[in-house]
Order: C-alpha cells, then structure tokens, then sequence
C-alpha cells in the first residue's frame, strides 16, 4: 500500500501547480514519515501510510516528531488509511481515506 501511494504521489506532483519535492524520513530512534513533501518555501506536509481500516494515536507518532522538530515550517500531516472517514487528532493532524489521492481534500494542503 505504501508503494502505490508513494508511486501516486509522485506521478501528481510531476502536474502540481507548485514546486513540490517528496522525501522519505526516519531517524535513528526508527521514527518514520513514509512521505515528507517540502515546497520551495520550507513548509512540509508529512504523510503516513497504513494499510488498515483504523487508525490510532500512535499511527501520528513520527508525524507528531516532525511537527515538534519542523516548528511553523510543518503545515498539515495526514495519516491515508483504508477506511472511510476524515477524523482529526489535533493541531494540524488528520486521517484521510486513501481516496483522498484524488480529491481535493489531499490537493489543497499538499499540491496547491
């Protein structure tokens, strides 16, 4: 599931409106943000994948690292997951479908 967003994010930005480069992270303590997408500003919107119908507090462990770590610069981190709602978990943080990839509920934090 991870391969196919990562693959999808890539092919849209190549058409995005803004400049947009796509990063991998982990540090040494094995905190992971599966994409990490920066503009030409520094501002970052990070993404984890999970390949599961729920999600839970701990699925925003390495996007609550890099929100504390990146400051202002972090604008939005969003967990894609296989259920169906859009649920937040506090400040700048959410769940969305995976079927956000193409709609504008993903589009307007990350590809505008």
């Amino acid at each position: 599931m991870e391969n196919f967003v990562l693959g999808e994010l890539a092919r849209q930005l190549t058409w995005a409106r803004a400049s947009v480069r796509l990063f991998h992270c982990r540090d040494r303590d094995q905190y992971e943000v599966d994409a990490v997408l920066e503009d030409n500003a520094g501002r970052v919107v990070g993404i984890e994948v999970k390949a599961a119908e729920t999600v839970r507090s701990d699925d925003f462990r390495g996007l609550r690292l890099l929100q504390r770590r990146l400051g202002d610069r972090f604008r939005a981190g969003f967990v894609l997951y296989c259920g169906e709602e859009q649920l937040g978990f506090g400040d700048g943080l959410a769940c969305l479908p995976i079927s956000a990839l193409w709609t504008s509920r993903l589009d307007g934090a990350v590809l505008s």
